[in-house]
């Protein structure tokens, strides 16, 4: 299994951020996500994609997965648990995952490590690295909740994609835009246009 590098690039990037997508609905949200750290300059992107994940982008969005990595800068198969994001030693600054499976979310809270992208989330646990879960699911059970509890006790931001409609979203994109604003947020990478509360509408 190979990592592959879609760019060769000389911008420095100031921090390096593993995207994971899984097989949940939702997967605008990383896609989205990818495009829009690709547009700020000096970060690094990391795409883990399931195979559940390519299916369900196909299904959702009609992308493919080969186009779905050309937005990252590196992409691994899922299948690679030895490459370099299954090493602590690698240095990244932060995960997420989204849309995030209770599958996946089952596995990393109880360190079923069985492919990359939980043996990632794992790493970035143990290491004491931010790891944010757009959990998408509903309504939960109360097996959910735990699991959710648990690992809210181990680190992670457990962070579903529940928009806001205080900012008069007029499309899709805008519900999509607010809570993949919030992920940014999360990171210490705030955009400036980011719809935020109390702020006036611009005309």
């Amino acid at each position: 299994m190979f990592c592959f590098q879609n760019k060769v690039s000389e911008k420095v990037a100031f921090l390096e951020i593993v995207v994971g997508i899984s097989g949940a609905s939702g997967s605008i949200y990383g896609l989205r996500l990818l495009e829009r750290l690709r547009a700020r300059g000096g970060v690094g992107t990391h795409l883990i994609l399931t195979r559940s994940g390519e299916r369900t982008a196909w299904l959702e969005t009609g992308k493919k997965a080969a186009e779905i990595r050309a937005l990252a800068d590196h992409s691994y198969p899922v299948e690679d648990i030895g490459c370099r994001l299954a090493s602590g030693s690698f240095l990244t600054d932060a995960m997420v995952i989204a849309p995030c499976s209770v599958h996946t979310m089952s596995a990393i809270a109880y360190g079923i490590s069985s492919n990359l992208l939980v043996r990632a989330a794992d790493v970035t646990l143990k290491e004491r690295r931010k790891l944010i879960l757009q959990v998408r699911e509903t309504p939960f059970h109360v097996g959910h909740l735990r699991t959710m509890t648990q690992l809210a006790e181990m680190g992670a931001i457990v962070a579903p994609p529940i928009p806001g409609f205080y900012h008069q979203p007029q499309t899709v994109m805008d519900i999509v835009d607010f809570s993949v604003d919030r992920v940014l947020d999360l990171l210490g990478l705030p955009e400036t246009d980011a719809k935020r509360w109390g702020e006036k509408k611009s005309e």
